[in-house]
C-alpha cells in the first residue's frame, strides 16, 4: 500500500480512533488502527474493542492500494510530530511501513501486522430506517445525564443509558440506585420508535464525538451537522459525515424508572442555582470522605447545609430561598446534587422535598422550549 494524505485529516480520525483502540486487550490486535485503501481516492481508517468501533474515509492520493494496521498510539504520536501538509504512508510486505513527510526527510517505520488480521467492522443493517436528529440535542441529552450511570460494569442494566424514541419525543434515562436523571427533547417532524440500552463506554465516546462535532459546525459559520442514528440487530450506528460510530447494545431490563420518579411533592423551594452550588460545594469539603454525606435543613427563607467528619471537623452554610414552609432536615450525598446542579443550565432551581426519607427532586425553574429535565436523588442517613 502507499497512499499520500492531508496531515490534518488523517491526525482529525487517528484522535477518534485512539479512544475506541483496546490497548489492554488480549487480542494484540485490538490495540491497532486499520489503514485501507477504498476505491480510488479514498483511505479508509478503522479502530475497535469488539464493543466498540470507529471508522472514517479521508481523500488520499492513491499510488498502490492494500491495507495495514499499525498500533494506535504509536501512529497517532508520530503522525502529531509530522511538519503540516501531507504525509506519504507505505507498507511493503510484512506489514513494515513508512510514514515520511512530503518535501521534508523526517520520517518514521513502524511495525504493524497484516490488515486482513484485523477484524471486520460491524454494518448496519441496508434496509434498517435511519433516525436523524442536530448532533448538538443529542450532545446536550447526554450530558445531562451520562453522569448518574452506575460504574459498577457488573450490573450491566445499570451501566448504561436508556435512549428512547417515541414518536417525536426523544429522551435519555440513566440511574445508579442511589439517583436518577432524565432529559426529554422533541424532535419536530421527525416520527420513530426506538428503544436502546447503550453501555457506559459507548456513551462516553459519543459524548466526546457530538462535542467535537458540534465545536466544529460553530467553526465554520454555525452549520452544525445532523447524526444519524441506525438501530440494527445487537448494534446501533451513529452516522457524522465521513465518520461512523457503532456500540454493541446492553441485552439488558433497564429499571422501570418512571416509578421512581415522585408525581408530587409536599415542599418546594425555588433557589438560586449557582449560590447553591457554591454553599454545597464548600460543605462538602469537610464531609466524610466515606460517605460524602450533607445535612440539608430547609426552613422559611433559607437552606442551611451542615457537614461533619470524625477526622476533619464540620462546615456550615447557608443560602437565601423563596420557600415558606414547614421545617425539614435531609441527609444527601453532596456530589450527587453538584453533578445534577451542574447539568442544568438555569439560574434557578425548583427542589421538590416530602420528609427526611422521600427522594429529592430537581428541575430547571424556568424550563422552556423543546426540553425537559428532571434528577432524583435518594436520601441518606447521617
Amino acid at each position: 500500500m502507499h497512499v499520500v494524505v492531508s496531515k490534518k485529516d488523517l491526525l482529525k480520525i487517528l484522535t477518534r480512533c485512539q479512544g475506541v483502540a483496546d490497548k489492554k486487550s488480549t487480542m494484540p490486535v485490538l490495540g491497532n488502527v486499520l489503514l485501507e485503501v477504498e476505491g480510488q481516492g479514498r483511505l479508509r481508517v478503522a479502530a475497535t474493542d469488539l464493543h466498540l468501533a470507529v471508522s472514517g474515509t479521508l481523500p488520499a492520493q492513491v499510488e498502490s492500494p492494500g491495507s495495514v494496521a499499525l498500533g494506535a498510539r504509536d501512529l497517532l504520536e508520530r503522525v502529531r510530530m509530522m511538519p503540516e501538509g501531507q504525509i506519504g504512508i507505505s507498507s511493503k510486505e510484512g506489514a513494515a511501513t513508512v510514514i515520511r513527510a512530503i518535501g521534508s526527510a523526517r520520517r518514521f517505520t513502524l511495525h504493524g501486522v497484516p490488515g486482513t488480521e484485523f477484524p471486520t467492522l460491524p454494518e448496519p443493517d441496508p434496509n434498517a430506517t435511519p433516525l436523524a436528529m442536530d448532533v448538538r440535542r443529542l450532545g446536550q441529552l447526554i450530558a445531562g445525564t451520562y453522569f448518574s450511570i452506575s460504574t459498577d460494569d457488573t450490573r450491566a442494566h445499570l451501566n448504561s443509558a436508556l435512549f428512547e424514541w417515541e414518536g417525536e419525543r426523544v429522551r435519555m434515562v440513566t440511574t445508579d440506585g442511589h439517583r436518577l436523571s432524565k432529559m426529554e427533547t422533541v424532535v419536530e417532524g421527525r416520527h420513530a420508535s426506538a428503544t436502546l440500552l447503550i453501555p457506559q463506554k459507548g456513551i462516553l465516546e459519543l459524548k466526546r464525538l457530538c462535542d467535537e462535532a458540534a465545536t466544529e459546525g460553530k467553526g465554520e459559520g454555525g452549520d452544525v451537522s445532523e447524526i444519524e442514528i441506525v438501530p440494527g440487530g445487537p448494534n446501533v450506528f451513529f452516522d457524522l459525515p465521513g465518520l461512523r460510530f457503532s456500540v454493541k447494545l446492553v441485552d439488558a431490563q433497564f429499571p422501570p424508572y418512571q416509578q421512581v420518579i415522585p408525581e408530587h411533592s409536599e415542599r418546594a423551594v425555588r433557589a438560586p442555582r449557582a449560590e447553591l452550588a457554591d454553599a454545597l460545594k464548600a460543605v462538602s469539603v469537610a464531609a466524610s470522605d466515606r460517605t460524602g454525606g450533607v445535612k440539608l435543613t430547609l426552613s422559611p427563607g433559607k437552606m442551611r447545609f451542615e457537614s461533619e467528619s470524625p477526622d476533619s471537623g464540620a462546615g456550615f452554610d447557608e443560602v437565601a430561598v423563596d420557600y415558606d414552609g414547614s421545617e425539614v432536615t435531609i441527609g444527601f450525598n453532596a456530589r450527587y446534587f453538584l453533578d445534577v446542579l451542574a447539568a442544568i443550565d438555569d439560574d434557578e432551581v425548583v427542589i421538590g422535598i416530602s420528609g427526611e426519607l422521600d427522594p429529592a427532586v430537581i428541575k430547571p425553574a424556568n424550563a422552556s422550549g423543546t426540553t425537559t429535565y428532571v434528577a432524583v436523588v435518594m436520601p441518606m442517613r447521617i
